[in-house]
């Protein structure tokens, strides 16, 4: 079920009301916390908040794109159209300076998973839905996704044979921590964004068990937005440097 600030509110409202306010806010944080199976699909089982909050931003973004790109002109462009064209050159610049120009085809997943990641942490929550990334089975997904690609990136640019030598640099006695890290970099990709993202999320949900009126539009202008594209940012410009990493280590 999918629960909007209000019925938040209205909860810890209730509970404080009862008499007990820290059993009342612990068991409402813990019921916040857990991922709650929306539906269930007959093949798939059952569907949690994480997966169907995923859902609506990829089919927000989809549609927005489709929008953004219809009556695109060579010649005298819309306001629309120029802000549009600055902010995707703006973030292409950017991972190219850290990729380089010959590795330009990584950076349309780059820009993916950061619209992704900035929908997730920050608009998610402003219209009342449990960010994706509190789940920690999203973030090791996108985590995962990027140790794929950093280790195919090695392996696309010197081939199979070298990638898998470089382990054994500069002495073969390393190649148990070099396999390692191969583990390594995806785990703290992932813990660093969940950890984050859910002690921001914790931290929201006591301000609003405490004055749930006023003060949390202020800590919400920094932990549902400002700390959100942070931690959007960290994570993709730590797997383009990882990639980046990658290719080099393999020359």
């Amino acid at each position: 079920m999918l629960y909007t600030k209000s019925d938040k509110i209205q909860q810890y409202t209730l509970g404080r009301k009862g008499g007990s306010n820290t059993g009342n806010l612990a068991d409402n944080l813990m019921e916040e916390l857990n991922c709650e199976t929306v539906f269930t699909l007959p093949v798939l089982g059952g569907i949690n908040e994480s997966v169907v909050v995923t859902w609506i931003i990829m089919a927000v973004l989809v549609i927005a794109s489709i929008i953004l790109v219809r009556n695109l002109k060579v010649e005298n462009p819309g306001k629309v159209q120029l802000a549009l064209e600055a902010g995707i050159g703006a973030a292409e610049d950017f991972f190219v300076g850290v990729l380089g120009k010959e590795n330009k085809g990584y950076v349309p997943y780059l820009i993916t998973v950061l619209l992704y990641l900035a929908c997730s942490n920050t608009i998610a929550p402003l219209f009342g839905f449990k960010p994706p990334t509190k789940d920690l089975n999203v973030t090791a997904a996108l985590a995962i996704m990027s140790m794929c690609l950093i280790e195919f990136s090695g392996i696309r640019k010197n081939g199979f044979g070298h990638w898998a030598k470089h382990f054994a640099q500069p002495i073969p006695i390393v190649a148990p921590i070099m396999i390692l890290e191969i583990v390594i970099r995806p785990l703290s990709l992932c813990m660093r964004l969940f950890g984050n993202v859910l002690a921001s999320y914790i931290i929201m949900e006591l301000i609003d068990a405490v004055c749930p009126i006023v003060i949390p539009l202020a800590f919400s202008a920094y932990f549902d937005i400002f700390d959100g594209f942070i931690q959007a940012y960290v994570f993709v410009f730590l797997t383009s440097l990882f990639i980046n990493e990658a290719i080099e280590d393999d020359d």
